[in-house]
Formats: C-alpha cells, structure tokens, sequence
C-alpha cells in the first residue's frame, strides 16, 4: 500500500508496496507511484493519471518495470482520494503483481489474433449447445453475428448440425475425445455446403463432456473438384457414359455375385462400322454427334438394370448381369442392333450407321478358374473376339463368343507378330502378273502382287493376310517396300531394254496408306530412286475406296496425279451407284471386277454391263483393264467390246521378276 499528495506523489508506503514497486529500495518523498516503471511506461502513467485527476474517476493503471533479477515485472496501481472534513487531502493506492495475469490475457489475444486471421471457422459450445467462442472465420464461414450472444440463430443451427451429425457413439464413449469427418451445412448464402470438422470433446473429471471445441473448414469447392475428378477418371467425357475403368469394376463385381445368385452375366462389345470414315469424310465435329446419338439409341434398347459403357472411339460395352439363360442376351443384342442400324441426319447430312456386335457369356468353369477382376478382364476379350468374328462375316451382326473363336483369335495375334517381322526376314516376296493390250497383243505392264513364303503355311496371297496388316499398322512399312521393289524391277527391265518407255507398273495400295500423310512423299521418293518416271507408276485403288469420298485420300490422289502418277479404280462394277462418281475421280485405268469377265459370253452374262462401263470410262478418257481373264473366248469379246487391255491367267501367269522378261514372250506368242 501507499499513500500520495494532492499531485500524485508518495508520502508513505510499506514494504510490500517498496519490495515491488521501488525494488526494496527506500522512499523516496515526491516520486511518482511508478518512478521504476520503463520510462515509456512512466510517460503514459503520468498522463493517464492527470487525465483521471482532471474528469475526477478512478485511477488505475498497469506498467512494467524491472526486477532485481532483470526479469520484466507487471505491476498493477489502483487510488482512490483520502477525504477530511469533505476535503480530498490526498490518494490511498494499491500495488499489486499482476504479471502472470497479464501474460495470460497477452497470450490469450495472441491466441484469439492467430484464430481469426485463419479462414477456418472456431468455435467452442458448452454441452448443451450453447456458443462460448467463435473466430472471425466462424462469423464469416458460419454467419454467426454476435459472438457473445448464447442465441445466436446461425451458431444454434451450426452446433445442431454437429450434434445431429456427429455420431452418438463418440460423444457416449468416455473414452472418445476426438472425432474428424464431414458433415452438410447451409451457409448464410443459402448454398448447401461440405464442412470438414475436427471435434475435440473435453471432459470433466466424471468423463461427462465440460464443453466442445470445433474447427470447421469448408470443403465444398474441393469435394466437388474431388468428385469431378473421380467421375473423369471413371466416365467418358463425351457421352457421360462408364468407361473401362468403371466398367471393368462393374463386371468384377456382377462376377462376384454370379458365384452365390448363380445366375449369368452376358457381355456385348459393340463396334460401330466405318466411323472413321465419318469423321475424316465430314469431320470430327459430326463423328462426336453421331457417337452421342448412338450412345443415346443403345441405351434405349437396352434393359433398366443393364450398364452401357464406351470404352474407345467407336467401341460400347452393355453389360447384362443377373441373366438366366443366354437368350435373354441374344434378344438384347438383337435389339441393340436395331436400334444402331439405320440412317441419322446431323448438320443437314445423311449417315448411315450399323455395328457388329460380339456377346460373351460367363460360365462356370471362368469363374471357377479364375479370380472375378481377372474373369472380367476374358469376358471383354472375347466379347471383342465374337465381334471380329462379325466383322468378318460382313458387318452388320451379332456373333455369340465360342471356344473355336478363342483358337482364330489366337492365331491371328501369332501371324499378325510373325507377319511384323515377316519383312525383316526375308520372307515377303513380289511376283509379277502381265498386262496385255487387247489390240496388239503387246505387254504394257505388269502388276506387282505381294507374296509371303510362310515357313510354316506355305505361299500366303493378300487376302489371308492383308487385313492384319491393315490392323496393326505394318501396311505402311510392307507397302512402301512393295513400291520400292515394284520401281525397281521396272526401271531394271527399261534399262535393259526389254520394253519401251511406255511400260507401266501396277501397285495396289490401300485407304489406310493414302490416309498417312506422309505417304505422298514417300512414294515419290522411291520413283525418284529407282529413276523411273513417275508416269510408269500406276496406283490401284479399290470401287470401295473411290466411294469412301475420304478426303485424306482424295488429296493424297490429286497430289500423286499431279506428280505424274497414273492412277487406277480396280474391282469395279460391283457397285453400281459408283457411276456417278467417275466424273469427279482422277482416275487414269478402270479394272473391270473379275465377276463381270467370268460370264462373258453366256446367256445372261454381262456383256451388256460391260459395254457400257467401256463405253462411260472412254467418254471420260479412262483406259478399261479386264482382270481375271481365263480363256480365249474371254478375252476376244472383251476386244470386241472395246476392252483396252487384259489380264489374268489365260493371259499370263504370275511370276517373280526374274522370270519375268522370259515368260513375256511366250505369253504373247500364245495370243498371236
């Protein structure tokens, strides 16, 4: 305690008061309360007691000074005015320690600075639900507006959400303190939200919960950036359907019941034919509608419960689960195909679709053999294996998977590897088919014709092998060899003379090579290496081809042509509606299918069709090539029809191109 005159000056003090204040020094008469304060503490206590001696209120006030041992001592002065005869004559004050009271409340703002600077929302409720403390997060997060208000409406609402949410168990449980999940809340803006909430229950020493502490962060944003990004990785993005990942986990599991329902489960693995002729014909844009389109029509065809997945471009998946026999499958599948086939107008044009579908069915011994992920992983193998098996067959259909298809499929994987390193090997081969004029019985060129001396199947022609090639890619690779090899024979057999400079060389190439943009560039680099003019080069191209209107290959055509290669239709006259497209195709040859030749000559043969695509090719300055020619009686009406040259085993036999210039005379010498 201590006393002071009328301006705030000691008179008198005890020990305690100079033990803490003067730091056991003696009195000093007419030294302020606070003389050992820091002198920034002093200024401030002098004027917060002349201001409190100029409105008359209690003085009170806290300042640091240092202790005897260095440390930072707070001291807390209080006064109030000694009265005599109803006159103030002087102050009474008391001086007490209050540092470990002011450390606490520095310590405390701290605390409550560092809890609102966070976006996170804090709060503590007592155990009835009664709010205690909120941040500046929870006022912003949360919507509550008085942090000191037991009533408030938004923190009521947030604290029952967490009661209502949180489950029971972990607030009964003494032992359970803590508890960390998520839970829905609707925020002051009306948007129903995701809150992540760490709960820390306290309790009392009779393990009854004292009070909650939460901290709250919203997760809305993230969890749906979370959701997205989970339905990405699991549906196609074009059509929102299931992709493989999801499908594959679907079939996994419909297996797995399989084992105690004992019922089946069926795959259709539906290819869509030709769409990428849609897309390089009329574009991207067109082929993507057409997808969601025909995503739209298998949907609807398929059963509630059925699963219908894109799994590539133009690949779906309908997984039927819970079967009882497979008819039930087949009539799916059936429908499916319906509903594909038929005609969609998209941007004022007219597509024609179909698709060949493959259906597999599980089976006892699969799932007996197999673990469900990896029986699922098969089903889609040889659903795939079933619908390659439509495909072959013509398009269009449904193939239900058998064990034989397993054994094709099986082998074609090997040729088409042993295939891949056919050309390295050694084993591809070309031989070499004359082409006679029908006037002068002259030879004018030759077709080159691929061969592959199999070591263990022997001499494969094209058509056993062509389409692996087409489907793994090696086409490109053989193909470019074929007209590397081609060139060279025939400038070997201009430069020896055996022929005039008219002499020309026929090479069959397919849409997949014209569609490679670097074929062009290829192909005339290997005229302008093996130094044959580009004139004595003729490209085959298939009727189907030239109707495709693709147009990667309707400029890779129009490029050769203006290089000066020649350019050929072959097969032709299969499909009729391909008149019409003569006059804008830069074709130099038409070869007449081998079909149209066959019945020349008998009654109801085509000699009337024949005539007239002779007569339709020359009003367009196209030279006509009858391919397939196997009698004499064949090829003087083909003359007599104004057929310009000929081809095929009565004319002369494919040989390889040393026996080439040797055999040449004989054929024609036969003719003559």
């Amino acid at each position: 305690m201590f006393e002071t005159d009328l301006n705030g000056r000691l008179t008198a003090a005890n020990d305690a008061f100079r033990q803490l204040a003067l730091g056991g020094a003696a009195l000093t008469p007419g030294a302020a309360p606070w003389v050992n304060a820091k002198p920034s503490d002093r200024a401030i206590a002098e004027e917060s007691w002349q201001r409190s001696r100029e409105t008359n209120t209690t003085f009170s006030h806290e300042f640091q000074l240092t202790g005897n041992d260095g440390s930072t001592i707070w001291v807390h002065v209080a006064t109030q005015p000694i009265i005599e005869r109803g006159e103030v004559i002087g102050f009474m004050g008391t001086a007490s320690d209050v540092t470990e009271s002011v450390a606490k409340r520095v310590l405390s703002e701290r605390l409550v600075g560092i809890l609102d600077s966070s976006q996170d929302a804090v709060i503590v409720f007592d155990s009835v639900g009664h709010l205690q403390f909120c941040n500046d997060g929870a006022r912003t997060l949360i919507g509550i507006s008085d942090a000191t208000s037991h009533a408030d409406a938004a923190a009521e609402l947030f604290i029952q959400a967490i009661r209502d949410q949180v489950p029971r168990e972990v607030v009964t449980t003494p032992t359970s303190n803590r508890w960390e999940g998520e839970l829905a809340f609707r925020s002051p803006d009306g948007i129903m939200r995701t809150m992540s909430i760490v709960l820390q229950i306290v309790r009392a020493a009779d393990g009854g919960v004292s009070h909650y502490s939460a901290i709250a962060r919203d997760v809305t944003e993230a969890k749906q950036l979370q959701d997205e990004l989970s339905r990405q990785a699991t549906h196609d993005a074009l059509t929102g359907l299931p992709n493989r990942v999801l499908l594959v986990r679907k079939l996994s599991e419909a297996l797995e019941r399989c084992v105690t329902t004992k019922r089946g489960v069926a795959i259709l693995f539906i290819d869509l034919d030709k769409l990428k002729h849609v897309n390089d014909s009329v574009g991207h844009s067109v082929g993507d509608q057409l997808i969601t389109t025909i995503a739209k029509r298998i949907a609807s065809a398929t059963r509630p419960t059925d699963l219908v997945a894109r799994i590539s471009g133009d690949e779906f998946v309908v997984l039927c689960d819970g079967l009882s026999d497979e008819h039930v499958a087949m009539d799916v599948a059936e429908r499916v195909r319906q509903a594909v086939t038929g005609q969609v107008i998209l941007q004022g044009m007219e597509i024609v679709t179909s698709a060949s579908i493959g259906i597999a069915l599980s089976t006892p011994a699969l799932l007996a053999d197999e673990a469900p992920a990896d029986a699922a992983v098969t089903l889609l193998r040889n659903a795939d294996t079933a619908m390659y098996r439509a495909k072959s067959r013509g398009r269009g259909r449904c193939e239900l998977f058998t064990e034989d298809m397993r054994r094709d499929a099986r082998e074609r994987v090997a040729l088409t590897a042993e295939l891949e390193r056919a050309l390295a090997a050694g084993q591809l081969s070309i031989v070499h088919q004359p082409v006679v004029s029908s006037h002068t019985s002259r030879v004018v060129g030759t077709e080159a014709l691929l061969r592959w001396n199999h070591p263990l199947r022997g001499m494969l022609t094209p058509p056993s092998f062509l389409e692996l090639a087409e489907d793994s890619g090696s086409i490109g690779p053989i193909g470019d060899w074929v007209v590397r090899s081609a060139c060279r024979d025939a400038q070997g057999w201009l430069t020896a003379g055996h022929f005039d400079r008219s002499f020309r060389v026929h090479v069959n190439v397919s849409a997949r090579q014209l569609g490679d943009a670097q074929f062009v560039d290829r192909t005339l680099a290997s005229v302008r290496e093996s130094g044959l003019e580009p004139s004595n080069l003729v490209l085959e191209i298939s009727e189907k081809t030239m109707l495709a209107d693709n147009p990667a290959v309707t400029r890779a055509l129009g490029a050769l042509k203006r290089s000066g290669v020649r350019i050929a239709i072959d097969d032709f006259g299969t499909g009729y509606s391909s008149l019409a497209h003569l006059r804008d195709f830069p074709a130099d040859f038409l070869k007449l299918d081998g079909s149209l030749v066959r019945d020349l000559g008998q009654q109801g043969g085509d000699d009337p069709i024949v005539r007239s695509i002779i007569q339709l090719a020359h009003s367009l300055n196209m030279s006509v090539i009858a391919e397939w020619v196997s009698t004499d009686d064949q090829s003087q009406r083909l003359r007599l029809l104004g057929c310009d040259f000929v081809q095929g085993n009565r004319i002369g036999e494919a040989v390889a191109a040393n026996e080439f210039t040797s055999s040449r005379a004989t054929t024609v010498e036969r003719r003559a």
